[in-house]
């Protein structure tokens, strides 16, 4: 029988407590800005080349030819790098999200039309998270390491309470705590659909974005009878 894991101390939980994910300063003068660029877009080309457990901030000033003062300057540890990725990246998808909620993606005659427009959104989101440096472990970052999780969270609320109130402009029944529940549990699940895409780039993503979309709109449809 293996011994029992030993509860973390009260020491190893203050210091995760006092661990900043949060930049020092943004930079103001363009060498500073570029400085600050140069850190993210090295990181993010070193995620996609060894992953988020080799990662560190050692290894991303011999990659981008910076010293440890210049890294630390503006960021206190890796976590704050990971953390300004996934703001960037989370904001991106966001915005794409809300550009289709404005285009009308809700406003569909028929469960066809609602499927395809899913899908139009899901690609698109898709697509947007594969151009980023870093994409897929970005994106295991927020979900994995409790100290970035809220990056995740944050954006995923805001998207939820858009959704719902144009589920209730486009004539959604349901009620809007109801509609706020289910749009956090189908956004956790494109989430996944997402993670499945870019991690077995083998698979057929097309189909995936549709059986996707075709729950959805099935879950949707029965929350209104």
């Amino acid at each position: 029988m293996s011994p029992q894991k030993r509860p973390p101390s009260r020491k190893t939980v203050e210091k995760r407590k006092q661990v900043s994910t949060t930049a020092k300063q943004q930079p103001q003068q363009t060498r500073s800005q570029d400085t600050y660029e140069l850190i993210l877009e090295t990181t993010g080309n070193l995620l996609d080349e060894v992953g988020l457990e080799r990662l560190s901030t050692n290894l991303v000033c011999r990659r981008a030819g910076l010293t440890p003062p210049a890294l630390y300057r503006y960021f206190p540890n890796k976590y704050a790098i990971l953390r300004e990725l996934g703001d960037r990246l989370m904001a991106l998808q966001d915005e794409a999200v809300l550009a289709w909620i404005d285009e009308g993606g809700l406003e569909t005659e028929d469960f066809d039309a609602a499927v395809a427009s899913n899908v139009r959104l899901q690609e698109r989101v898709n697509e947007i998270t594969r151009q980023f440096p870093g994409n897929i472990f970005v994106l295991r970052a927020l979900r994995a390491i409790p100290l970035l999780r809220e990056v995740r969270i944050a954006s995923r609320d805001m998207v939820a309470e858009r959704m719902a109130d144009a589920m209730v402009a486009a004539g959604h029944t349901a009620s809007r705590e109801r509609l706020l529940e289910a749009a956090c549990l189908t956004t956790e699940l494109t989430y996944s659909g997402m993670e499945m895409i870019l991690e077995e780039p083998s698979r057929d993503g097309r189909q995936i974005c549709v059986d996707l979309a075709r729950m959805m709109v099935t879950y949707y449809s029965q929350l209104d009878s």
